[in-house]
């Protein structure tokens, strides 16, 4: 198999990318909140963006793999015997050991910024599963569905870190567009319902009243989420993220309708509720961002965790590109932050 590979990636290396997302109700998508509560519908609203990550695969020394990204050039190279789990690649070395791949080296290249809370690690994840089931079949096996590499990636990730992994990241870098995701893990057949909310049209009118900003400071997502899963599981908080649940949904059918003020209106109720439940997640910056935007007429709320990373908005045309510029002119004297030229992708993994 080794020298099959590397035959294969001699002739031409192998490549995958994904979208990573924006979202709301995020956290109601991870099974020890889910589960319990399927009785309510749990969802959540998800938009894939145009910043694609890659995962590109070479030839490399006999029995050895290298992983390497953007920001960490020089990566991490272990033998195939000694594939680390757990160290800054380690999730995309369980990833080349379930496929039993050696002699490879990955190099991931990412358009977003790194943890911007933008679904990074798993849309990377999900363009290396892509990447390495497209060698696969170029090597005889059988390859994988869309439905596939969503499970095989989020198990992965979930098993990797520990737990308490959600799985909306994931489904936004597989199936990419703008989603309405029902969580049912104790069903047999499949962990989720997918409810498309926009065609390729509706994506087009979407991205023309959505703004999305990165706040310069990176986040690490598992620390709040471990915290806002305790207090749900002491059932603490569980009303208000009942109430989170409530407005997402009506969300997604604003969105659907196209009804974008309504969606704004929304979306600042679901910041209203986030911010009594888990003021944590909103750091000076990014407060007075969401507050320029609630003044603007639109509605934001920070991506994924929070705690620093991406924020977005929605909103009427002229509302937003009035916020996009106050954003720009906010965000300039911060080192790193930005306005990320984006739209909605279309496309999942490919």
């Amino acid at each position: 198999m080794p020298d099959s590979l590397q035959n294969l990636l001699a002739e031409q290396p192998v490549e995958a990318s994904a979208p990573c997302r924006i979202d709301c109700g995020g956290t109601w998508d991870i099974k020890a909140m889910a589960l319990p509560m399927e009785g309510i519908g749990p969802v959540t609203v998800n938009i894939a963006l145009n910043l694609r990550t890659s995962a590109t695969l070479f030839p490399y020394k006999n029995d050895w793999v290298k992983i390497s990204s953007l920001g960490f050039p020089e990566g991490e190279t272990f033998h195939k015997d000694k594939l680390p789990f757990n160290s800054r690649f380690g999730l995309f070395f369980a990833a080349v050991s379930y496929f039993g791949f050696y002699g490879v080296a990955v190099r991931i290249r990412s358009r977003s910024p790194v943890k911007s809370s933008l679904g990074g690690s798993s849309t990377a994840l999900v363009a290396l599963v892509k990447a390495l089931a497209k060698a696969s079949a170029g090597l005889g096996r059988r390859s994988l569905r869309a439905k596939e590499i969503l499970y095989l990636s989020y198990h992965l990730e979930d098993a990797v870190s520990g737990g308490n992994c959600g799985i909306q990241d994931q489904a936004a870098a597989v199936y990419g567009g703008v989603n309405q995701w029902k969580w049912l893990y104790g069903q047999r057949t499949a962990p989720f319902e997918r409810t498309p909310l926009l065609d390729r049209q509706g994506q087009k009118e979407l991205s023309k009243r959505l703004l999305v900003a990165y706040s310069g400071k990176s986040h690490v997502s598992s620390t709040t989420n471990r915290r806002w899963i305790k207090d749900f599981l002491s059932g603490r908080t569980r009303p208000g993220w009942v109430k989170v649940n409530e407005t997402v949904l009506q969300l997604a059918q604003a969105i659907k309708r196209q009804n974008w003020q309504k969606a704004a209106d929304l979306l600042q109720e679901e910041m209203a509720i986030r911010k009594e439940l888990t003021p944590e997640a909103l750091i000076p910056i990014t407060k007075k961002l969401v507050g320029q935007a609630e003044r603007a007429g639109c509605g934001a709320r920070f991506a994924g965790a929070g705690a620093g990373g991406s924020l977005w908005a929605i909103g009427g045309k002229k509302n937003i590109e009035r916020l996009g510029e106050k954003w720009k002119e906010t965000l300039l004297p911060v080192k790193g932050a930005k306005v990320l030229d984006c739209g909605i992708d279309s496309a999942g993994v490919m």
